[in-house]
């Protein structure tokens, strides 16, 4: 009700008349014209100290652009599984570099069993409130919104668009890895070839889906689109529950955790590229023979408890950060 008559910068200012240090401000992106009044109230009161969040990722990126000089905009990522361990089951563990994952350093404290809590955590774990016990229904109430009022506010798209939006999501969730044929679907949801990019970009910023590419020329980040996976797996579940492929399952998470801290990219014998490091992603029977005895090259088993030489249990790499 205050701000039916008030702006930001009214309550700014009164916050700062009274000796108000810290202003914390939630869902930010529900305020029309956030970031300029932000702006506003940065110059009108430089040593005023201000937080602001926002769920809809890419309503904070559009207004963000208003704030570069101003505010460091921070992207909260999900959990990985080490910080799942810590917050659903207090377990304290302790970050792995790449280097040390590869060479089976890792070491869980107090945990003999690791995967059943790894296979909870691909259920509920990547988002704090898979604590809670109604989590298919908050995501699938995520999901929706992103798609029918997130994406189509931030890049002026018609309402329509959104069930365009949804086909192309449930096509990806229920794929055996997802290797992008542009043209056919194009074809299937009835758009054109650029859009189709757009959409895939616009999915990619709001945290619905990841997309894997090559190395072309040299500048990773830019290549070719070789696969594309939903963001992580607890949307897998909710979106196709039991339908889900388990090279699927297995693949995403990977990818999910790895690219945090490192550029992931396609491997034209494997699956992954990470540094020198290949990686295949399989199950606990997936053998060597798509991979080289190099010292550099990698398979990342499911249904494993611990590793050996240069299998690496799939679970381990969810201690990256």
């Amino acid at each position: 009700m205050y701000f039916g008559d008030h702006k930001l910068l009214d309550l700014a200012d009164d916050f700062y008349k009274n000796a108000g240090e810290y202003l914390f401000i939630d869902e930010i992106h529900k305020y029309t014209d956030w970031s300029r009044e932000l702006k506003n109230i940065y110059d009108s009161f430089p040593a005023l100290k201000i937080v602001f969040t926002g769920s809809s990722v890419l309503d904070i990126l559009k207004g963000s652009s208003d704030l570069s000089r101003r505010a460091i905009i921070y992207k909260l990522q999900g959990l990985s599984f080490r910080e799942y361990l810590k917050l659903f089951h207090n377990y304290e563990t302790e970050v792995y570099s790449l280097e040390q994952i590869v060479n089976n350093e890792v070491k869980l404290k107090n945990i003999i069993h690791p995967l059943p809590l790894f296979n909870d955590y691909l259920k509920r774990g990547y988002y704090p409130f898979g604590l809670e016990n109604e989590i298919d229904l908050r995501l699938g109430q995520i999901i929706v919104q992103t798609l029918e009022t997130d994406i189509p506010q931030y890049a002026n798209l018609n309402v329509g668009t959104s069930r365009k939006l949804k086909r192309l999501l449930s096509i990806i969730a229920e794929s055996v890895p997802f290797k992008p044929n542009f043209s056919k679907i194009s074809e299937i949801i009835n758009v054109s070839r650029n859009s189709l990019d757009d959409y895939f970009t616009y999915m990619e910023k709001a945290g619905l889906i990841g997309q894997l590419r090559n190395e072309t020329s040299g500048i990773r980040g830019l290549g070719k689109v070789e696969k594309v996976y939903l963001d992580n797996t607890n949307i897998i579940l909710n979106l196709v529950g039991d339908k889900s492929n388990a090279g699927n399952m297995r693949e995403t998470v990977f990818f999910n955790q790895m690219r945090v801290k490192n550029e992931v990219i396609s491997s034209e014998r494997a699956d992954f590229v990470i540094d020198n490091f290949t990686f295949e992603v399989g199950g606990k029977n997936k053998r060597q023979k798509q991979i080289e005895n190099d010292g550099k090259s990698f398979i990342v088993k499911d249904d494993i408890e611990f590793g050996y030489l240069n299998v690496i249990p799939l679970w381990a790499f969810g201690l990256n950060y």
